[in-house]
């Protein structure tokens, strides 16, 4: 298949898969070409090709995983075919919509050759997106370990680009938090944060290597996601995942992803203010919730249902064959620990 390296976590989960993927490779790199990625460690079948190493092996590449509409005039240009027409394609939308959110219509929404594969149940229901296909699979993360400690009495946050994505990520609400609990930032473009946030109590952790970034996350006693609108940040995941407890805004999938035992999940600051500071001052009831939401990711994001989910599609679009209902996923993740995530129908 044809797949381009767009997020890298999620792409990390992705091509753990059987299928072997081939990564844009451009000498200027950039997003069109970047190939595989530095900070992450993938697998053999992610391999990168030149745009004339494409269109040698165009009769190979059954299936086109898109991830932005640019990469559809890409494909056809460099593989000679066409997505949706004459190569299978689906489309893969990571955000959630801008603009006039009730009503912003997906870039593929008058068509209806090429599915929309969205990462979570919320941007299925604010996307328009007409005609086209709909599917949900959601986000499948590679377990980090359970590493948690929570030694530092603090939060760690982590958000890309906090200040130029300003009240997306929740930047503004930053200081009044850490009037509660000391905050170390993390992310990239973390480094310009006090050109946003003066708080002496809100630190800046920097743009860590992912592993050493899941190090740190875990040395800290909660985990703090204040993010307004995305569509179910990783990184929240991953802290699960490490084992950490978590307090979010109840915003888009975050509101229903995050169990009671597991976090404090609240529109109200001042419920969140005090989320934070019950786990700043138990230690135990930190862990405790920490393991919850550590047995609640593993369940709904194990990369074992998400490489299912992704294979059922993949055979529906390559083979034409007939959507297999809800058993036949049970049967296909049977001995894993993780149950089946969720596979919308078209709608």
């Amino acid at each position: 298949m044809l797949h381009w390296h767009v997020h890298g976590s999620w792409s990390t989960a992705f091509v753990q898969g059987r299928h072997t993927c081939l990564l844009p490779v451009l000498p200027e790199g950039g997003p069109w070409g970047g190939g595989r990625p530095a900070a992450w460690d993938w697998p053999a079948q992610a391999q990168e090709a030149t745009p004339a190493q494409m269109r040698e092996r165009a009769d190979e590449i059954d299936v086109v995983v898109l991830q932005r509409p640019e990469e559809i005039e890409l494909t056809e240009r460099w593989t000679g075919r066409r997505p949706g027409r004459d190569l299978p394609a689906l489309f893969v939308e990571h955000n959630t919509p801008k603009g006039d959110v009730p009503t912003t219509r997906h870039p593929l929404a008058d068509r209806d050759d090429i599915p929309v594969v969205h990462v979570t149940h919320f941007n299925a229901l604010m996307w328009d997106t007409g005609r086209a296909p709909v599917r949900v699979v959601e986000h499948g993360v590679l377990d980090p370990g359970d590493r948690y400690t929570g030694e530092l009495d603090r939060a760690a946050v982590v958000v890309n680009e906090p200040v130029r994505r300003g009240r997306v990520t929740g930047t503004d609400l930053l200081a009044g938090f850490a009037d509660t609990v000391g905050l170390d930032v993390y992310g990239i473009g973390s480094e310009r944060l006090r050109e946003a946030v003066t708080h002496p109590d809100v630190a800046i952790g920097g743009d860590l290597p992912q592993d050493r970034l899941h190090t740190e996350m875990a040395r800290h006693r909660v985990y703090l996601h204040p993010v307004r609108w995305t569509s179910l940040g990783l990184s929240l995941i991953e802290a699960m995942m490490l084992g950490m407890p978590v307090v979010a805004l109840a915003t888009t999938e975050a509101a229903v992803d995050v169990p009671a035992e597991a976090g404090v999940v609240a529109t109200d600051l001042e419920v969140l203010r005090e989320g934070l500071r019950a786990y700043r001052d138990d230690p135990e009831l930190a862990r405790a919730a920490g393991a919850a939401a550590r047995a609640s990711a593993l369940a709904r994001h194990g990369v074992d249902r998400f490489l299912v989910e992704w294979d059922r599609l993949l055979d529906e679009v390559v083979q034409g064959a007939p959507a297999r209902g809800r058993r036949d996923v049970e049967d296909d993740v049977a001995g894993t620990d993780r149950p089946p995530g969720r596979l919308e129908p078209a709608l």
